[in-house]
């Protein structure tokens, strides 16, 4: 059977590789640390639970509209207007399966096939924008941050980015894999650029903007660029439940652009309608709940201990020989540099020549589950991503089986330092 050339050749996602072999290697009753997926190990909060049970017993299993039901759109629109300034009404939003598919469908109504259209990619970035960008038919354009500017891109580098080709730009703050958060002046300078460039429209994936770390960087504040009027009417902002709320498997993103009068979001509820519909019905009431200020106490709660987490972390891995490790100031991930163990060989005999092979001999001889920075961009090649969505207990035995790998290892010299 044939399979299409742009499936056939795109890459399986890295981070549910590596939670596959975690659970196949724990299935076998290995005792394996996983820093691999990027999932809450919280439960959702019981209120949001309940208004899906009362829903689902009150008989709300018909269809619903495929962008979602009046009251989760509106409860939706008054959280942008509230916290993210961003000008829109219910009508301007659609609920999808998960902010992965809210950001397909905006690549999909961006990106022309066969033009050459580019779209300007930070990284290290999630692995599958790149893939989500290439199977809309579109040129991934890399924009490297550097470990020393904390993985942030600066507007010099954007504009110098930029082609008569350019249709985009894909912004992620804080930051999967990177953990790291752009002050608003940093983004909004950012924002500056792309003002200056009417044909280039902004995909905004602000999924982690509640895990924000003022403890470790004072003042940080999220800031959306859709709130920018110079940009708001080309701007695509994508959330969801998954990550603050603790929602991952319940799979509920959403997609808002006010833009164009209506037009662009008529249009993507229109791709919707011929792909998923709605999400599940009776799912509806618990976006309402999520979204209440019931909620907000249990939201915090977990920020806070990310926080905590976060600080932790940073300081284990400073002591761990050969890593560069910038501060997680967001999200819930570390993303150090390994480069100073590249040409080490393990005490199996194998020899490190890439994140891949570290992240292999990681997880094979210290039962620790890392994800390899090839994906995340060319410029993350000798890095590893760590998610801290795990308890203290683990992320301490984890680093120490961590310190005790890379000690072990030998004929290399570990020239990086942590910072």
């Amino acid at each position: 059977m044939h399979v299409a050339t742009q499936i056939a050749k795109m890459k399986e996602s890295a981070t549910l590789a590596v939670g596959a072999k975690v659970t196949a290697l724990k299935a076998k009753g290995v005792d394996v640390v996983g820093f691999a997926m990027g999932e809450p190990d919280f439960d959702t909060p019981r209120s949001i639970k309940q208004r899906a049970v009362d829903a689902l017993m009150a008989g709300m299993t018909k269809y619903a509209p495929t962008p979602g039901d009046k009251a989760s759109r509106e409860a939706i629109a008054a959280k942008l207007r509230a916290e993210n300034g961003i000008d829109c009404a219910a009508e301007h939003v659609t609920i999808t399966v998960g902010a992965k598919h809210a950001i397909f469908m905006a690549l999909q109504a961006l990106i022309e096939p066969g033009r050459g259209d580019e779209f300007i990619l930070p990284t290290p970035a999630w692995v599958s924008y790149r893939p989500l960008i290439e199977l809309a038919g579109g040129v991934c354009v890399e924009v490297a941050g550097s470990v020393e500017n904390a993985f942030r891109i600066t507007p010099q580098q954007l504009e110098a980015a930029i082609t008569p080709r350019t249709v985009g730009v894909l912004l992620n703050s804080p930051s999967n894999p990177c953990g790291v958060t752009y002050p608003a002046t940093g983004l909004r300078s950012l924002i500056d650029v792309v003002a200056n460039h009417p044909r280039i429209s902004i995909v905004s994936d602000e999924i982690y903007e509640k895990l924000i770390f003022p403890e470790i960087e004072p003042g940080l504040t999220h800031w959306s660029p859709a709130s920018d009027p110079r940009v708001a009417g080309r701007t695509v902002t994508v959330n969801g439940m998954s990550k603050a709320f603790a929602m991952t498997g319940w799979r509920l993103g959403y997609l808002c652009a006010p833009g164009d009068q209506g037009r662009f979001i008529r249009e993507i509820i229109k791709l919707q309608g011929q792909m998923t519909n709605s999400v599940p019905s009776f799912f509806l009431p618990a976006v309402v709940e999520a979204l209440s200020a019931r909620v907000a106490p249990e939201v915090e709660r977990m920020r806070a201990a990310f926080a905590a987490r976060a600080g932790l972390l940073h300081r284990l891995l400073s002591h761990v020989p050969g890593l560069q490790v910038p501060r997680s100031t967001g999200a819930f991930y570390a993303f150090p540099s390994i480069a100073g163990w590249i040409g080490s060989v393990t005490p199996a005999g194998t020899r490190i020549d890439s994140a891949q092979s570290f992240a292999d001999a990681l997880l094979a001889e210290a039962h620790v589950a890392v994800v390899p920075g090839e994906d995340f961009g060319e410029c993350a090649r000798h890095h590893v991503r760590l998610s801290f969505a795990c308890s203290e207990a683990q992320i301490t035995e984890g680093v120490l089986r961590l310190d005790r790998f890379v000690r072990s290892l030998q004929g290399a010299r570990a020239t990086a330092h942590a910072g």
